[in-house]
């Protein structure tokens, strides 16, 4: 019997993506305001549906949503999980493949009609927003997801500028875990990462000279066993 796909009823097919960055020691996410219906008027997070003509790949999706939607360009993206449900859009049963990633700060603008404005928001604020679909439920578990990647990776360099101090490291990693850490600890994470190399050049920092790293050409993310020790 050949199968016909117009014979089933599909579920409405989205990609969206979280995107974190670390600015002013405030975690922030990127979200857009919608100007369209569902939810016209609230935030969002940056997506849309799969175009078969134009995507070989969910990856392509995200990409391309992220690039019409804000114009940001992601170093990386990681798949977190989808979700799915009959209640979760007004305009039926949808799945979201969702997407996330930490990345430095970088000038947002909408380039597409769909989209009022896209801005970095305090992830302290989301709570209070006139957020669309379940997107706030996104955001915490990617936030979660995030948090614990932190204590056994070294993720936080990717929203690092290109020469960086340890404590401007120790800096992020506390911002996204939300307590202190011990130097010590990720000093000895840095020199066992193997990640990074140190630059001919220092900063005045906290009324003394600090060491400049970078991170090394071509390296991966360095995963641990164990979880950065507290302060």
């Amino acid at each position: 019997m050949e199968y016909d796909i117009n014979d089933f009823k599909n579920p409405l097919f989205t990609v969206d993506s979280v995107l974190f960055t670390v600015k002013d020691e405030q975690l922030k996410v990127l979200m857009v305001k919608r100007s369209n219906e569902p939810f016209s008027g609230r935030w969002g997070l940056p997506g849309g549906f799969v175009d078969v003509d134009r995507d070989d790949t969910t990856d392509m999706t995200a990409l391309r949503k992220l690039k019409e939607k804000t114009g940001a360009k992601p170093q990386y993206l990681e798949q977190l999980q989808v979700f799915s449900g009959i209640s979760r859009d007004p305009r039926g049963f949808s799945v979201t493949l969702v997407y996330f990633a930490l990345i430095a700060e970088q000038e947002v603008s909408s380039r597409i009609d769909t989209v009022d404005e896209a801005q970095w928001i305090g992830i302290n604020q989301i709570e209070s927003l006139a957020v669309a679909f379940d997107h706030k439920l996104i955001i915490k578990q990617a936030q979660e997801r995030l948090q614990q990647k932190t204590l056994y990776s070294m993720i936080p360099v990717y929203c690092l500028p290109e020469y960086f101090t340890v404590g401007q490291l120790k800096s992020v990693i506390e911002t996204i875990i939300g307590k202190t850490i011990q130097r010590k600890s990720l000093i000895r994470r840095i020199e066992a990462a193997d990640m990074f190399e140190t630059v001919d050049e220092k900063v005045k920092s906290g009324g003394r000279l600090a060491q400049l790293y970078k991170v090394k050409e071509g390296v991966d993310i360095v995963n641990f066993e164990r979880n950065l020790s507290g302060a």
